[in-house]
């Protein structure tokens, strides 16, 4: 239940933050609204390549049956 709570709190001091960031008029480097759209299309970019490695790997596997 401890570990709950610390979740929920990070969670929302994340919120708080990024609410923040895309707020000010200069966020970040290159403006709040641009800085978490490239922070978006970056963690986009990532989970995909996760999953395209996920499912080339289960690919693999069964192949190999």
């Amino acid at each position: 239940m401890k570990q709950l709570f610390f979740v929920v709190i990070g969670v929302l001091i994340g919120f708080v933050v990024a609410n923040r960031v895309g707020a000010t008029s200069g966020g970040g480097r290159s403006g709040g609204g641009t800085f978490l759209a490239q922070v978006d299309a970056r963690t986009k970019a990532f989970a995909g390549a996760v999953a395209d490695g996920y499912r080339s790997r289960e690919a693999e596997l069964r192949t190999d049956d």
